[in-house]
């Protein structure tokens, strides 16, 4: 199979596509990749890491607030499909693949143009606007949530689940004591999205004093550009502070609660394992889709919601005593989080791409 994967901007798109490209080199063991993306968002420094052929081109995404700078990113689009038509004829793929963000829509558009199929992923339950523009003509369109189904057209729509829940079943596992933990004490993850969050990192530092003399750890998870915002408070000795961990998905295995933003790579990830979760949907993201994200989780029972205007030190404490001091409700919340996941969604998105294909 040669595929051309495209998807950028966040760690939501990008670690999801990387689970794809994974899963075509194991199935597919002759295959070719090449992964478009922006020149100059997060994708451009991870994926030629990863040893991945990597071509950036430039896009921007609409401008919400001042429609008229709009102007400028029509155009920026006409000039990035002209360039991904150019890679597309060199590349000569069998498929084209787009797992989110901006950069996929001039990109997918371009295969469609030039009659390569097209396969898209949406990973949350509302669709971003890329998505609605590609889904038109997509071939064919997996999603990672049930209540996708209702998004798309029925003929072209199929329930995958997200491609990184295969990707946690398969990792190693990674034990706390490496990172210092007592094995023999609960360990709580917090972390707020792969690029961290300004006012989450303000709500934490108030925080994280209040861990002081409790029974269980705190793992906190900064993201780079707000790691020297916490030097300055004094951590518990239950408490450590990292601005990133690689094999972040490894850890989870030995993790007994996560406090996470509502993305969907990490309800993903979550569900695969059955971990129960404490979610803080951001609110600043288009269509409040991490909040219906988190919500059908909520309703099935498989984590609690605690808004960011109501997240401070009073009512997430309470929140993990309480699942903590009542173990019924905690292993309930377990149980309830693993029957949402599903164990071979990369497996089910790379032979959608092959009968495409066929």
């Amino acid at each position: 199979m040669r595929a051309i994967v495209v998807a950028g901007g966040t760690g939501g798109h990008i670690y999801p596509a990387v689970a794809i490209i994974h899963k075509i080199k194991e199935l597919e063991k002759d295959s070719e990749i090449l992964y478009i993306g922006t020149k100059d968002r997060m994708e451009k420094d991870i994926i030629p890491k990863l040893g991945i052929p990597y071509v950036g081109i430039d896009m921007k995404g609409l401008n919400r607030k001042n429609i008229f700078g709009n102007f400028k990113v029509y155009q920026q689009f006409r000039k990035a499909v002209k360039e991904a038509k150019k890679q597309i004829q060199e590349f000569k793929p069998d498929i084209v693949i787009g797992a989110g963000g901006y950069i996929t829509a001039p990109v997918l558009y371009a295969a469609h143009k030039k009659k390569i199929p097209v396969l898209i992923h949406e990973q949350n339950s509302i669709p971003g606007v890329s998505n609605r523009f590609i889904g038109s003509f997509a071939n064919k369109i997996c999603v990672s949530l049930p209540s996708g189904l209702q998004q798309f057209p029925k003929s072209k729509v199929v329930y995958t689940g997200n491609p990184r829940s295969e990707e946690i079943i398969d990792s190693k596992k990674k034990e706390k004591k490496e990172l210092g933990f007592d094995p023999n004490k609960k360990l709580v993850v917090i972390v707020m999205g792969s690029l961290g969050s300004t006012t989450m990192t303000e709500k934490m530092k108030e925080i994280i004093p209040e861990f002081q003399n409790k029974n269980y750890q705190v793992l906190m998870i900064t993201g780079n550009q707000y790691y020297d915002s916490y030097q300055d408070i004094p951590l518990p000795e239950n408490v450590k502070i990292l601005p990133f961990l690689e094999d972040f998905i490894c850890l989870l295995k030995d993790t007994d609660l996560i406090i996470s933003r509502a993305g969907a790579s990490t309800i993903a990830e979550i569900t695969a394992i059955g971990l129960p979760a404490i979610l803080v949907p951001s609110p600043y993201v288009t269509n409040n889709h991490q909040y219906k994200n988190a919500k059908e989780l909520e309703e099935n029972g498989a984590c609690v919601i605690v808004e960011e205007k109501d997240f401070n030190k009073e009512s997430i404490i309470s929140e993990i005593d309480f699942l903590f001091d009542h173990k019924e409700v905690y292993d309930k919340m377990k149980e309830s989080s693993k029957s949402l996941g599903v164990d071979d969604s990369a497996t089910r998105i790379v032979e959608e791409a092959k009968r495409i294909i066929r």
